[in-house]
């Protein structure tokens, strides 16, 4: 039996498409929180058609069930087809589709819980051009992952659907505006003062949004790389890597600027740079936002994932808020924030939530909380930073094992006598210095993650630990 299903098409996606040549690597491009491949050998209209009908069964079957969805798209060059064919998929399955055209990714969780509709956007985040992906999310902007519907919805993509007794329609419209407003309610715009801002959007998705949303604010913004090309001519949109972050440190320290934003290339999520071109990791800015929005709502809940600096813990604590350590992943910390209610969560990746953005992450909200706090304190970023600065941090050092569990299994037996946790792979801690080492989802990867007072004890632990991970 073949593994290309017959699944509803148009009339003119009949006559235009031969095969479902992409059809054979879902299993490939379906990961733990979204959906990522190589266009068109991977993820091609003919399967987004096919996923789109499945996302619109799916949600349209849920016990929080919509028969309406939100779709959109990045500026990447496929977006425009792929919303096209799913939008047609989910109309086949009669459910009506409003498309919202370009949108970050933080723009479509906000349509999603403002309307309170499931959404879904085109985008392969920080990946190269030839990449595209889905990231999709229940109504209210709920979570939807591996383990909270993904998998029947690539189920039924797989096995095809028929098309329903009628067809659903398909509109459009826009969330800019409102997104823009909703930003802005996470600060006080009155508090700010005219600092010197760069944006680094990297050709994303931030240069839709960044101009919108300063455009009325006091800040001399300067905008790098701001045209919307997902072929990114000028640097990879992934600015977690330092070389990444190069030209916008250089462009900060040229003009003195008072601080940079590196977004991604969905700008859902964003690092900061100093006005002396250091770049601040998410897990200090993680810190920096739990601090502002502690002084503003004493004894809340703030939760951090646990590849995070201690730092973070401590700076919650001074603050008078109660911490909670998560597995990484935005799916785990959406349902944490859901049960405790927490009014902020963060990810040593650049990803913050905020209870009030509907539990969703948004680099934009981020730095807004940030640049009110440099405005309020009169401090530069730096200073800001200095005091929470306590530890040297290894960043995430990747190593091909053959049998990542066993592995871990190995580097837990030599440490028995330290404390051990097994949240999210495996978590060492001596007090003084602390190790986690989690498989990848999607690679045979072991991810290191080490934290030790200083940076010659944390390079002498890192060789360590990679030592007894060696086969």
């Amino acid at each position: 039996m073949s593994d290309r299903p017959t699944i509803y098409r148009s009339p003119q996606a009949e006559a235009d498409a031969d095969t479902l040549s992409a059809m054979s690597d879902i299993d490939a491009i379906f990961k733990a929180y979204d959906i990522r491949g190589i266009v068109p050998d991977q993820l091609d209209v003919e399967l987004a058609r096919a996923i789109g009908a499945a996302y619109a069964r799916f949600v349209a079957d849920h016990p929080d069930g919509a028969n309406t969805i939100l779709v959109a798209n990045d500026m990447r060059p496929s977006g425009p087809d792929m919303v096209a064919a799913f939008s047609e998929g989910a109309a086949g399955q009669g459910v009506d589709v409003v498309q919202l055209g370009l949108a970050s990714t933080d723009m479509m969780y906000f349509a999603s819980g403002a309307r309170d509709l499931p959404g879904a956007v085109f985008t392969a985040s920080h990946n190269p051009a030839q990449y595209n992906g889905i990231k999709m999310c229940l109504r209210g902007a709920k979570p939807l992952g591996a383990d909270s519907g993904l998998g029947d919805i690539k189920e039924m993509a797989r096995s095809g659907l028929e098309p329903a007794a009628t067809t659903g329609s398909i509109t459009t419209d826009t969330m800019l505006d409102a997104f823009v407003d909703h930003t802005k309610t996470f600060v006080d715009p009155a508090n700010f003062k005219a600092l010197k801002v760069i944006a680094d959007t990297a050709n994303g998705m931030g240069g839709l949004v960044v101009p919108a949303v300063f455009a009325d604010l006091p800040f001399d913004l300067e905008i790098m790389y701001p045209e919307l090309d997902g072929t990114f001519p000028n640097h990879p949109a992934d600015p977690i890597q330092p070389e990444n972050q190069v030209d916008l440190k250089a462009r900060v320290l040229e003009t003195g600027a008072d601080i940079g934003l590196a977004f991604d290339g969905d700008a859902d999520r964003v690092f900061l740079v100093d006005e002396k071109g250091d770049g601040v990791s998410g897990s200090l800015t993680t810190a920096l936002v739990a601090k502002g929005i502690l002084a503003k709502d004493p004894g809340a809940t703030v939760l951090y994932n646990l590849i995070c600096s201690k730092a973070v813990p401590e700076v919650i604590a001074e603050g008078g808020g109660t911490s909670v350590r998560t597995q990484v992943g935005h799916s785990y910390i959406k349902k944490i924030m859901a049960e405790t209610g927490a009014v902020f969560g963060g990810e040593h990746s650049g990803h913050y939530y905020f209870r009030e953005n509907f539990r969703a992450d948004s680099g934009m909200i981020a730095a807004l909380v940030i640049l009110e706090q440099m405005c309020t304190s009169g401090q530069k970023l730096s200073e800001l930073v200095a005091p929470l600065d306590r530890y040297a941090a290894s960043g995430e050092i990747n190593t091909t094992v053959d049998d990542a569990q066993a592995v871990i299994d190995k580097v837990a037996a030599h440490y028995d006598g330290a404390e051990q946790d097994r949240l999210d792979g495996l978590t060492v801690d001596f007090g003084d210095w602390w190790f986690n080492l989690r498989a990848s989802n999607t690679e045979p990867l072991l991810r290191l993650n080490l934290e030790s007072p200083t940076a010659a004890e944390t390079a002498s632990r890192v060789a360590e630990v990679q030592a007894l991970m060696a086969p």
